[in-house]
Protein backbone atom coordinates (compact mmCIF):
# COMPACT_ATOMS: atom_id res chain seq x y z
CA UNK A 1 0.00 0.00 0.00
CA UNK A 2 1.32 3.35 -0.62
CA UNK A 3 0.41 7.01 0.79
CA UNK A 4 -0.11 10.22 -0.54
CA UNK A 5 3.08 12.11 -0.18
CA UNK A 6 1.10 14.60 1.77
CA UNK A 7 0.10 11.81 4.04
CA UNK A 8 3.86 10.48 4.08
CA UNK A 9 5.64 13.47 5.31
CA UNK A 10 4.59 14.27 8.45
CA UNK A 11 5.72 10.75 9.06
CA UNK A 12 9.03 11.41 7.74
CA UNK A 13 9.63 14.00 9.48
CA UNK A 14 8.28 12.42 12.77
CA UNK A 15 11.11 9.52 12.02
CA UNK A 16 13.58 12.53 11.68
CA UNK A 17 12.84 14.21 14.28
CA UNK A 18 13.06 11.53 16.44
CA UNK A 19 16.38 11.03 15.62
CA UNK A 20 18.06 14.12 16.14
CA UNK A 21 16.25 13.87 19.69
CA UNK A 22 18.54 11.15 20.40
CA UNK A 23 21.70 13.62 19.97
CA UNK A 24 20.03 16.77 20.93
CA UNK A 25 19.71 15.56 24.84
CA UNK A 26 22.71 15.78 26.98
CA UNK A 27 26.31 15.24 26.44
CA UNK A 28 26.64 10.73 26.12
CA UNK A 29 29.08 10.48 29.10
CA UNK A 30 31.98 8.22 28.70
CA UNK A 31 33.14 6.64 32.35
CA UNK A 32 37.02 6.39 32.31
CA UNK A 33 37.71 4.02 34.67
CA UNK A 34 41.69 3.75 35.08
CA UNK A 35 44.51 3.82 37.53
CA UNK A 36 44.72 8.07 38.69
CA UNK A 37 46.55 7.41 41.86
CA UNK A 38 49.01 5.40 43.15
CA UNK A 39 52.99 3.78 41.51
CA UNK A 40 51.14 4.08 38.01
CA UNK A 41 49.14 6.99 38.22
CA UNK A 42 51.15 9.21 35.44
CA UNK A 43 50.41 6.70 32.54
CA UNK A 44 46.54 6.96 33.33
CA UNK A 45 46.66 10.50 33.83
CA UNK A 46 48.12 11.07 30.88
CA UNK A 47 45.70 8.62 29.08
CA UNK A 48 42.44 10.65 30.66
CA UNK A 49 44.18 14.05 29.69
CA UNK A 50 44.51 12.63 25.80
CA UNK A 51 41.28 11.00 26.00
CA UNK A 52 39.40 14.27 26.88
CA UNK A 53 41.17 16.17 24.10
CA UNK A 54 40.24 13.74 21.43
CA UNK A 55 36.55 14.32 22.72
CA UNK A 56 37.28 18.06 22.83
CA UNK A 57 38.17 17.61 18.81
CA UNK A 58 35.41 15.65 18.04
CA UNK A 59 32.66 17.31 19.50
CA UNK A 60 34.24 20.97 18.07
CA UNK A 61 33.27 18.97 14.62
CA UNK A 62 30.06 17.35 15.33
CA UNK A 63 27.36 18.95 14.12
CA UNK A 64 24.06 20.11 15.31
CA UNK A 65 21.77 16.77 15.94
CA UNK A 66 25.17 14.88 16.04
CA UNK A 67 26.36 12.91 19.30
CA UNK A 68 28.57 14.78 21.55
CA UNK A 69 30.58 12.97 24.43
CA UNK A 70 31.24 13.95 28.02
CA UNK A 71 34.13 11.94 29.72
CA UNK A 72 33.55 10.91 33.89
CA UNK A 73 36.71 9.84 35.21
CA UNK A 74 37.04 6.97 38.22
CA UNK A 75 39.72 6.18 39.81
CA UNK A 76 40.15 2.27 40.16
CA UNK A 77 43.74 2.44 42.08
CA UNK A 78 44.96 -0.75 40.24
CA UNK A 79 42.69 -2.76 41.85
CA UNK A 80 40.18 -4.91 40.29
CA UNK A 81 37.55 -4.67 43.50
CA UNK A 82 37.75 -0.69 43.50
CA UNK A 83 36.98 -0.95 39.59
CA UNK A 84 33.42 -3.02 40.77
CA UNK A 85 33.40 -0.03 42.79
CA UNK A 86 34.18 2.49 40.08
CA UNK A 87 31.85 -0.27 37.27
CA UNK A 88 28.91 0.46 39.86
CA UNK A 89 29.04 4.08 40.64
CA UNK A 90 29.13 4.44 36.68
CA UNK A 91 26.15 2.72 36.47
CA UNK A 92 24.42 4.46 38.80
CA UNK A 93 24.98 7.63 37.26
CA UNK A 94 22.83 6.12 33.79
CA UNK A 95 26.61 5.47 31.85
CA UNK A 96 26.35 3.21 29.43
CA UNK A 97 29.64 3.75 28.10
CA UNK A 98 32.74 2.91 29.80
CA UNK A 99 36.90 3.04 28.64
CA UNK A 100 39.81 1.44 30.27
CA UNK A 101 43.55 0.17 29.47
CA UNK A 102 45.39 -0.09 32.45
CA UNK A 103 45.94 -3.44 32.91
CA UNK A 104 44.23 -6.94 31.94
CA UNK A 105 43.84 -8.09 35.43
CA UNK A 106 41.14 -5.64 35.72
CA UNK A 107 40.18 -5.56 32.09
CA UNK A 108 38.94 -9.06 32.89
CA UNK A 109 37.09 -8.54 36.16
CA UNK A 110 35.70 -5.83 34.27
CA UNK A 111 33.99 -8.20 31.53
CA UNK A 112 32.96 -10.41 33.89
CA UNK A 113 30.85 -7.79 35.17
CA UNK A 114 29.72 -6.65 32.46
CA UNK A 115 28.62 -9.63 31.22
CA UNK A 116 26.13 -10.27 34.69
CA UNK A 117 25.04 -6.76 34.70
CA UNK A 118 23.40 -7.20 30.85
CA UNK A 119 22.09 -10.60 31.88
CA UNK A 120 20.21 -9.52 35.05
CA UNK A 121 19.12 -6.08 34.11
CA UNK A 122 19.85 -5.57 30.84
CA UNK A 123 18.60 -1.50 30.54
CA UNK A 124 21.99 -0.83 32.38
CA UNK A 125 24.19 -2.61 29.48
CA UNK A 126 27.42 -1.07 29.43
CA UNK A 127 29.84 -1.29 26.65
CA UNK A 128 33.62 -1.11 27.25
CA UNK A 129 35.59 0.14 24.86
CA UNK A 130 39.17 -1.08 25.63
CA UNK A 131 41.99 1.22 24.51
CA UNK A 132 45.37 -0.67 25.98
CA UNK A 133 44.79 -4.41 28.35
CA UNK A 134 46.16 -6.62 26.08
CA UNK A 135 45.31 -9.79 27.54
CA UNK A 136 44.66 -12.22 24.50
CA UNK A 137 41.73 -14.29 26.80
CA UNK A 138 39.54 -11.04 26.33
CA UNK A 139 38.94 -12.07 22.95
CA UNK A 140 39.12 -16.04 23.21
CA UNK A 141 38.46 -17.86 26.08
CA UNK A 142 36.97 -14.69 28.09
CA UNK A 143 35.59 -12.65 24.82
CA UNK A 144 31.98 -10.58 25.34
CA UNK A 145 29.53 -8.73 23.25
CA UNK A 146 30.12 -6.09 25.88
CA UNK A 147 33.64 -5.59 24.96
CA UNK A 148 35.67 -4.27 21.98
CA UNK A 149 39.77 -3.99 22.08
CA UNK A 150 40.84 -0.72 20.14
CA UNK A 151 44.31 -1.97 20.29
CA UNK A 152 46.45 -4.67 19.39
CA UNK A 153 46.91 -8.44 22.08
CA UNK A 154 49.53 -8.88 23.45
CA UNK A 155 50.07 -11.68 21.14
CA UNK A 156 49.68 -9.62 18.09
CA UNK A 157 52.71 -7.50 19.48
CA UNK A 158 54.46 -10.22 19.94
CA UNK A 159 54.02 -11.83 16.41
CA UNK A 160 55.29 -8.43 14.90
CA UNK A 161 57.55 -8.19 16.98
CA UNK A 162 59.15 -11.94 16.32
CA UNK A 163 58.88 -11.52 12.61
CA UNK A 164 61.13 -8.37 13.24
CA UNK A 165 63.65 -10.77 14.98
CA UNK A 166 63.72 -12.97 12.14
CA UNK A 167 65.75 -10.29 10.12
CA UNK A 168 67.57 -9.81 13.41
CA UNK A 169 70.72 -12.35 13.28
CA UNK A 170 72.63 -10.40 15.91
CA UNK A 171 70.01 -11.10 18.57
CA UNK A 172 71.00 -14.88 19.90
CA UNK A 173 70.48 -14.67 23.88
CA UNK A 174 67.13 -13.04 24.57
CA UNK A 175 66.10 -12.66 28.33
CA UNK A 176 62.60 -12.35 29.40
CA UNK A 177 61.11 -9.86 32.28
CA UNK A 178 57.86 -9.68 32.74
CA UNK A 179 55.01 -8.67 35.37
CA UNK A 180 53.53 -11.80 37.40
CA UNK A 181 50.28 -10.77 36.34
CA UNK A 182 48.02 -12.42 33.53
CA UNK A 183 49.33 -9.79 30.90
CA UNK A 184 53.08 -10.46 31.59
CA UNK A 185 52.53 -14.39 31.41
CA UNK A 186 50.60 -14.37 28.52
CA UNK A 187 53.84 -12.21 26.65
CA UNK A 188 55.99 -14.59 28.20
CA UNK A 189 54.29 -17.51 26.84
CA UNK A 190 53.56 -15.85 23.39
CA UNK A 191 57.57 -14.77 22.76
CA UNK A 192 58.56 -18.30 23.75
CA UNK A 193 56.69 -19.96 21.56
CA UNK A 194 56.81 -17.75 18.88
CA UNK A 195 60.77 -17.74 18.74
CA UNK A 196 60.71 -20.93 18.85
CA UNK A 197 58.88 -21.25 15.83
CA UNK A 198 60.93 -18.49 13.55
CA UNK A 199 64.15 -18.04 15.40
CA UNK A 200 64.57 -21.58 16.93
CA UNK A 201 68.65 -20.75 17.34
CA UNK A 202 67.91 -18.20 19.67
CA UNK A 203 68.14 -19.19 23.32
CA UNK A 204 65.83 -17.90 26.15
CA UNK A 205 68.83 -17.70 29.20
CA UNK A 206 66.05 -16.47 31.80
CA UNK A 207 62.03 -16.38 31.86
CA UNK A 208 62.03 -14.08 34.98
CA UNK A 209 58.54 -12.09 36.71
CA UNK A 210 58.18 -9.78 39.25
CA UNK A 211 55.91 -8.28 41.68
CA UNK A 212 54.09 -5.66 40.48
CA UNK A 213 54.68 -2.29 41.47
CA UNK A 214 56.48 -3.37 44.81
CA UNK A 215 60.43 -3.22 43.37
CA UNK A 216 61.78 0.30 43.97
CA UNK A 217 65.91 -1.07 43.02
CA UNK A 218 66.07 -2.93 39.96
CA UNK A 219 69.93 -3.17 40.49
CA UNK A 220 70.30 -6.54 41.15
CA UNK A 221 67.81 -7.16 38.13
CA UNK A 222 70.08 -5.79 35.73
CA UNK A 223 72.83 -7.60 37.02
CA UNK A 224 71.55 -10.67 36.49
CA UNK A 225 70.52 -9.84 32.96
CA UNK A 226 74.61 -9.01 32.08
CA UNK A 227 75.21 -12.19 34.26
CA UNK A 228 73.85 -14.29 32.05
CA UNK A 229 75.63 -12.84 28.54
CA UNK A 230 71.71 -11.96 26.95
CA UNK A 231 71.91 -9.55 24.06
CA UNK A 232 68.59 -8.94 24.43
CA UNK A 233 65.53 -8.35 26.87
CA UNK A 234 62.00 -8.71 26.13
CA UNK A 235 59.50 -7.11 28.98
CA UNK A 236 55.86 -6.08 29.01
CA UNK A 237 56.68 -3.75 31.82
CA UNK A 238 54.89 -0.80 32.39
CA UNK A 239 54.22 2.38 34.86
CA UNK A 240 57.03 2.42 37.23
CA UNK A 241 57.91 -1.14 36.49
CA UNK A 242 59.67 -0.20 33.45
CA UNK A 243 60.32 3.51 33.86
CA UNK A 244 62.43 1.84 37.21
CA UNK A 245 64.16 -1.15 35.15
CA UNK A 246 65.62 1.00 32.36
CA UNK A 247 66.86 3.55 34.64
CA UNK A 248 68.52 0.82 36.13
CA UNK A 249 70.23 -0.59 33.06
CA UNK A 250 71.45 3.32 32.49
CA UNK A 251 72.99 3.45 35.42
CA UNK A 252 74.83 0.08 34.80
CA UNK A 253 75.78 0.92 31.22
CA UNK A 254 73.82 -1.96 30.48
CA UNK A 255 74.44 -2.36 26.59
CA UNK A 256 71.57 -4.59 25.35
CA UNK A 257 68.74 -4.48 23.30
CA UNK A 258 65.58 -3.33 25.29
CA UNK A 259 61.92 -4.83 23.11
CA UNK A 260 59.34 -3.07 25.17
CA UNK A 261 55.57 -2.68 24.84
CA UNK A 262 55.46 0.64 26.63
CA UNK A 263 59.10 2.80 26.83
CA UNK A 264 56.90 5.48 25.15
CA UNK A 265 54.46 5.74 28.51
CA UNK A 266 54.91 9.43 30.44
CA UNK A 267 57.63 9.66 32.40
CA UNK A 268 59.83 6.73 30.68
CA UNK A 269 61.33 8.70 27.52
CA UNK A 270 62.60 10.95 30.12
CA UNK A 271 65.30 8.28 31.73
CA UNK A 272 66.70 6.59 28.45
CA UNK A 273 68.68 10.00 27.08
CA UNK A 274 71.79 8.96 24.89
CA UNK A 275 71.75 5.47 26.62
CA UNK A 276 69.15 4.36 25.12
CA UNK A 277 69.40 5.64 21.50
CA UNK A 278 69.40 1.84 19.02
CA UNK A 279 68.99 0.13 22.25
CA UNK A 280 65.34 0.54 23.42
CA UNK A 281 62.37 0.01 21.26
CA UNK A 282 58.64 0.16 21.62
CA UNK A 283 55.87 -2.05 19.59
CA UNK A 284 52.87 0.36 19.44
CA UNK A 285 49.51 1.14 17.33
CA UNK A 286 51.28 4.22 16.13
CA UNK A 287 54.72 6.22 16.30
CA UNK A 288 54.79 10.13 16.18
CA UNK A 289 57.51 9.64 13.70
CA UNK A 290 55.37 7.76 11.53
CA UNK A 291 54.14 8.67 7.75
CA UNK A 292 50.84 9.60 9.47
CA UNK A 293 49.79 13.16 8.76
CA UNK A 294 46.37 13.49 10.11
CA UNK A 295 47.97 11.90 13.44
CA UNK A 296 50.64 13.96 12.69
CA UNK A 297 48.65 17.32 13.01
CA UNK A 298 47.02 16.42 15.95
CA UNK A 299 50.06 15.57 17.93
CA UNK A 300 51.62 18.80 17.02
CA UNK A 301 48.80 20.94 18.24
CA UNK A 302 48.50 18.21 21.00
CA UNK A 303 52.30 19.45 21.72
CA UNK A 304 52.00 22.98 21.64
CA UNK A 305 48.85 23.22 23.85
CA UNK A 306 49.95 21.26 26.77
CA UNK A 307 54.14 20.90 25.99
CA UNK A 308 53.50 17.09 26.68
CA UNK A 309 53.44 14.11 23.49
CA UNK A 310 50.07 12.14 22.14
CA UNK A 311 50.68 8.90 22.23
CA UNK A 312 46.80 7.00 22.55
CA UNK A 313 46.00 6.83 19.27
CA UNK A 314 44.00 3.95 20.60
CA UNK A 315 41.59 7.09 21.75
CA UNK A 316 41.31 8.44 18.31
CA UNK A 317 39.93 5.21 16.99
CA UNK A 318 37.73 4.97 19.85
CA UNK A 319 36.05 7.51 20.14
CA UNK A 320 35.46 8.53 16.43
CA UNK A 321 34.37 5.07 15.78
CA UNK A 322 32.13 5.35 18.45
CA UNK A 323 30.52 8.34 16.99
CA UNK A 324 30.21 6.61 14.16
CA UNK A 325 28.31 3.75 15.91
CA UNK A 326 25.97 5.83 17.49
CA UNK A 327 24.74 7.42 14.19
CA UNK A 328 24.48 4.41 12.17
CA UNK A 329 22.62 2.85 15.19
CA UNK A 330 20.31 6.20 15.67
CA UNK A 331 20.79 5.08 18.80
CA UNK A 332 22.43 5.54 22.66
CA UNK A 333 21.32 2.28 23.45
CA UNK A 334 24.25 -0.12 24.59
CA UNK A 335 23.30 -3.38 22.40
CA UNK A 336 22.21 -1.52 19.31
CA UNK A 337 25.60 0.56 19.67
CA UNK A 338 27.54 -2.56 20.25
CA UNK A 339 25.58 -4.17 17.03
CA UNK A 340 26.64 -1.35 14.65
CA UNK A 341 30.30 -1.32 16.34
CA UNK A 342 30.92 -5.19 15.48
CA UNK A 343 32.15 -5.16 11.98
CA UNK A 344 32.65 -1.97 11.39
CA UNK A 345 35.44 -0.39 9.20
CA UNK A 346 36.61 2.85 9.83
CA UNK A 347 39.03 5.10 7.38
CA UNK A 348 41.42 6.15 9.83
CA UNK A 349 44.32 8.12 10.58
CA UNK A 350 46.54 5.18 10.11
CA UNK A 351 44.37 3.59 6.87
CA UNK A 352 41.65 1.55 7.23
CA UNK A 353 40.59 -0.27 10.46
CA UNK A 354 37.91 -3.13 10.89
CA UNK A 355 36.15 -4.31 14.11
CA UNK A 356 36.28 -7.79 13.45
CA UNK A 357 33.22 -9.15 14.47
CA UNK A 358 34.00 -12.59 15.39
CA UNK A 359 35.72 -11.36 18.76
CA UNK A 360 35.88 -7.84 18.81
CA UNK A 361 39.49 -7.18 18.38
CA UNK A 362 40.44 -4.12 16.12
CA UNK A 363 42.47 -4.89 13.35
CA UNK A 364 44.88 -2.27 12.31
CA UNK A 365 48.79 -1.48 11.86
CA UNK A 366 51.26 -1.87 14.28
CA UNK A 367 54.42 -0.07 14.91
CA UNK A 368 57.96 -0.76 16.22
CA UNK A 369 59.68 2.91 17.46
CA UNK A 370 63.09 2.56 17.85
CA UNK A 371 64.97 5.65 19.97
CA UNK A 372 67.18 7.73 18.58
CA UNK A 373 68.40 10.96 18.22
CA UNK A 374 65.96 13.72 17.56
CA UNK A 375 67.32 15.12 13.98
CA UNK A 376 68.88 11.68 12.49
CA UNK A 377 66.91 9.81 10.00
CA UNK A 378 63.25 9.71 10.51
CA UNK A 379 63.11 11.55 13.92
CA UNK A 380 61.62 14.88 13.25
CA UNK A 381 60.07 15.14 16.55
CA UNK A 382 61.52 14.10 19.80
CA UNK A 383 59.78 12.53 23.08
CA UNK A 384 59.26 14.19 26.75
CA UNK A 385 61.72 17.14 25.47
CA UNK A 386 64.56 14.87 25.46
CA UNK A 387 66.36 15.37 22.08
CA UNK A 388 65.74 11.80 21.36
CA UNK A 389 62.30 10.30 19.87
CA UNK A 390 61.32 6.62 18.38
CA UNK A 391 62.05 6.50 14.98
CA UNK A 392 59.82 4.30 12.87
CA UNK A 393 61.88 1.21 12.15
CA UNK A 394 59.14 -0.94 11.14
CA UNK A 395 55.28 -1.19 10.01
CA UNK A 396 53.25 -4.07 10.15
CA UNK A 397 49.74 -4.07 7.91
CA UNK A 398 47.00 -5.91 10.10
CA UNK A 399 47.31 -9.18 8.74
CA UNK A 400 50.93 -9.57 9.52
CA UNK A 401 50.41 -9.71 13.70
CA UNK A 402 46.50 -11.16 12.97
CA UNK A 403 45.68 -13.81 15.13
CA UNK A 404 43.35 -16.95 15.33
CA UNK A 405 40.17 -16.89 17.79
CA UNK A 406 38.86 -19.17 20.02
CA UNK A 407 35.89 -17.04 20.93
CA UNK A 408 32.29 -18.13 21.16
CA UNK A 409 30.76 -15.09 21.52
CA UNK A 410 27.11 -15.01 23.30
CA UNK A 411 24.99 -12.60 21.88
CA UNK A 412 22.05 -11.20 23.22
CA UNK A 413 18.49 -12.09 22.29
Amino acid sequence: MTFPSFLRMPVVLTVLCSCLHVFAQDAVKIGFIDVLSGPFALTGQGSLKQLKEVVTQLNAKSAAGEPKFEVVEFDNKGSTQESINMLKAASDRGIHFITQGGGSGVALTLVDALNKLAEREPERAMVYLNYAAMDPLLTNDKCSFWHFRFYPSSEMKMEALTTYMVGRKDIKKVYLLNQDYTHGQQVSKAAKEYLGRKRPDVQVVANEFIPMAQIRDFAPYVAKIAATGADTVITSNWGSDLTLLLKAAKDFGLNVNFFTLNANNPGTPTQLGSWGANKVSVVWNWSNNANTPELEKIYVAYKKKYNEDFIFAAHWNTMNMLFAAIKNAKSTEAKQVALALEGMTYKSPLGEVKMRKTDHQLEAPLYLGMWAKQGSKGVKYDSENTGYGFRTEAVWDSYISSQPTSCQMKRPS
